[in-house]
């Protein structure tokens, strides 16, 4: 659920009065308590009104009263009111509420849920927004929310912080959400592309435009290399080499001092920019430097790509960034050794990215890699054969593997469904196979939900990844599993092999075993040394099901942003499962990704399939609040992957607002609208649906280049009409289809 942050109360208090007159309605009864506590009442705890508290300090902001939440003993503790009968499904719901808290905490988390029952007792929480709240002033909290199916109750409550603090609510309104205007595209048409903005790059004015981030020394010196670095080559295309000169930072005290710009008036709003240079460390280096190319938009860190320095090569540093809201100061530093380490930089490019150019090329590379010569020939009696016979072909579908993650609330929503089954054909469950949600405590088991995930896939022709066995990340570890002692960790780790693996036998085509191995460490911690456990998972989960590939699967691998997950780490981790004889069989880049460059992604891609093994995008996203922006950076991605020979499937993770996992991500708004990015996504995919007509010629056969998947041919003669279906499937010959007259 899409969480949003607080804003000051003034702002609250004008859209408050606003859309209560606006005649959109506000289903919440005695929104500012002027009828006493009236439809209100305490979850867990007792409430109260007040005009005033605090010795006349804290009065209410919107109305004469405001009410208390208060003898809380536990975080669920708070003032609720049921809307059963007022709230309508497939709607979607704007909540504004305005909270404080008093008592024993100065600031505590306040959130809004909605408590929902379904007919059969099924019992949903939805978090529909989430904020630091203060004893100081009143806060405002906001979100949205959508009902997927027929409620028969449902309780919206205000809860959070800990136990002994009160809750203070002066108002509450929930009304149906405006649509908001569509995003307008930007306007791109004067940028020159591949123009660096970096001023002095390669040194020839001495250090101006320079300065150093603290205390430290820049001075210059020969000898960096002359090539352009390689990512930035294929977004350049032929370039003048570089100087060789380079900038030398000594006297670093701290890790963030090094070489500095300013940038601010030479960067346009919701442009893509990449990154680029060449970097190295001094040999005081003792282990590997993480070195980073940072900006600092106003007071914010934005990670414009890290590399991580083992020795002392001159290392490619590539990562690209993009800003969307109006900045008073840019500037662009290159740090990250520890103190003491000199750093070295040469070549630091920033220029905007082409992606329609390079988007010729991926079309050129998709032809090749995608698409199958077809030979039609026609065969029959002397008599039956017309030369010149019109055809007509038509591709149904293409085989490849495009996916999303859906989530077992998603299906009780028909429009969710239909878009679903006619645009995808894998699936992947957003939390339901995962170990906290099937086992939530030790021995009560929940398969329901991803079992009528399954049977609705099933029923679809919808294949089915199977995410995840185990989680490596500490804090996706619930609680009893962590309570457990070596020994029974260890039988609790088979039970759930065994449990999962046998009940789904042959259901899931892929198993991601162990999420997330480069960024967390939970059961190599507990169980590696004595265990081998990591190793013991893919062994094992193989033995019980061996038609299943099992998966790594792991992030920022593809983006060059994290130093934990590049490519050579990642690499590194599957050689040395695989050594120890893990059967791993795929390698999963989830692909959560910000403002991607092709050409860093393609990189990437290209360094991983070195190993031989199908590479899927399990978990994409992308995201900007213009919804144009985000139609490109989901455009970059699709024809990176689809053009990839190592690429065998692309799962997105999720379509539909207010199910996504990040905001300003979604294909469909929350009632059913396809935006740009999800018009994108099937402009794409009927581009790759392959069609062709023409005649038969004198041997009786026609031919065509065509994408995997499934077709239909018509011949039409002067007498009849013939239809037959064939497949396409991957060859490097050509499919000769028979048709016989």
């Amino acid at each position: 659920m899409a969480d949003k942050q607080s804003s000051s109360a003034g702002a609250y208090e004008e859209a408050n009065t606003r859309c209560i007159g606006d005649g959109d309605e506000n289903i919440i009864l005695n929104p500012h308590f002027d009828d006493d506590l009236n439809n209100w009442s305490g979850r867990g705890c007792k409430i109260a009104l007040h005009d005033s508290m605090g010795d006349g300090k804290i009065r209410p902001l919107s109305g004469k009263f405001f009410a208390s939440a208060t003898e809380r003993t536990q975080n669920w503790n708070g003032i609720q009111q049921e809307i059963t009968g007022r709230v309508q499904r497939k709607l979607a719901y704007e909540v504004t509420a305005l909270v404080r808290i008093f008592g024993n905490a100065t600031t505590a988390d306040v959130r809004a849920t909605l408590w929902v029952q379904a007919a059969n007792g099924r019992e949903q929480y939805i978090g529909i927004a989430k904020s630091q709240a203060t004893d100081k002033d009143w806060m405002q909290l906001q979100g949205k929310f959508l009902l997927n199916g027929v409620a028969s109750k449902a309780v919206i409550f205000i809860e959070g912080p800990p136990a002994g603090t009160d809750i203070l609510l002066d108002s509450l309104v929930v009304k149906h959400a405006e649509k908001l205007p569509p995003s307008t595209p930007p306007d791109f048409e004067n940028v020159i592309y591949g123009v660096n903005i970096i001023n002095n790059s390669n040194l020839s004015d001495g250090l101006n435009g320079w300065f150093p981030l603290g205390p430290c020394t820049l001075t210059i010196a020969n000898g960096s290399p002359h090539m352009i670095p390689p990512m930035a080559k294929d977004s350049l295309g032929p370039h003048e080499p570089l100087s060789g000169r380079y900038i030398l930072v000594t006297n670093r005290t701290q890790t963030w001092m090094g070489p500095a710009q300013t940038i601010t008036d030479k960067l346009e709003l919701y442009l893509t920019y990449q990154v680029s240079a060449w970097v190295r460390v001094g040999s005081q280096r003792n282990g590997p430097q993480n070195i980073n190319v940072s900006l600092g938009v106003d007071s914010q860190w934005v990670n414009g790509g890290q590399v991580e320095a083992y020795d002392d090569r001159w290392y490619e540093i590539g990562g690209s960034f993009r800003i969307e809201k109006k900045p008073s100061r840019v500037i662009v530093y290159i740090q990250g050794p520890s103190s003491g380490v000199d750093l070295m930089v040469a070549g630091l490019q920033i220029f905007p990215v082409d992606r329609k150019a390079r988007f010729k090329h991926l079309k050129k590379q998709t032809d090749k890699v995608r698409k199958r010569d077809v030979v039609l020939k026609v065969s029959g009696s002397e008599t039956d054969i017309p030369w010149g016979a019109f055809v007509k072909v038509k591709q149904m579908q293409n085989s490849f593997p495009f996916g999303s993650c859906i989530n077992r609330t998603n299906i009780d929503n028909e429009d969710f469904v239909d878009f679903f089954v006619k645009n995808f054909n894998w699936a992947v469950f957003g939390n339901e196979l995962k170990w906290y949600w099937t086992e939530p405590q030790q021995g009560n088991f929940n398969y329901t939900d991803a079992d009528e995930l399954l049977d609705l896939c099933e029923k679809n022709g919808i294949e089915a990844r199977g995410h995840c066995i185990f989680w490596e990340v500490d804090g996706a570890v619930q609680s009893w599993v962590k309570s457990l002692n070596n020994n029974d960790l260890m039988t609790a780790i088979q039970n759930r092999l065994n449990g999962l693996l046998t009940r789904y036998k042959g259901k899931f085509r892929h198993y991601d075993v162990n999420n997330e191995m480069l960024h967390g460490s939970f059961y190599q911690d507990r169980l590696g040394k004595e265990k081998n456990i990591r190793v013991y998972m893919f062994k094992t989960a193989h033995q019980l099901d061996p038609s299943a590939t099992l998966f790594v699967n792991d992030y920022h691998v593809e983006d060059g942003t994290d130093t934990r997950a590049s490519p050579e780490m990642y690499i590194e981790q599957i050689l040395g499962l695989q050594d120890q004889g893990a059967p791993v069989g795929g390698i999963g880049i989830q692909g959560h990704i910000d403002n991607p460059v092709g050409p860093i992604v393609c990189s990437a891609l290209d360094k991983m399939g070195t190993l031989g093994l199908p590479i899927w995008f399990t978990e994409l996203d992308v995201s900007s609040d213009n919804e144009y922006v985000r139609a490109d950076d989901l455009e970059v991605m699709l024809r990176e992957a689809y053009a990839h020979p190592a690429v065998e499937g692309i799962m997105l993770w999720g379509f539909w607002e207010l199910f996504m996992f990040r905001d300003n991500s979604c294909l469909v708004n929350a009632e059913g609208d396809v935006n740009e990015a999800g018009m994108r996504y099937l402009a794409l995919k009927e581009e790759w649906l392959s069609h062709a007509h023409g005649h038969i010629d004198d041997q009786g056969e026609f031919k065509f280049r065509g994408f995997h998947g499934t077709y239909t041919v018509e011949i039409f003669t002067l007498t009849k009409k013939l239809s037959q279906k064939f497949t396409v499937d991957e060859g490097d010959s050509p499919l000769v289809v028979n048709i016989d007259l």
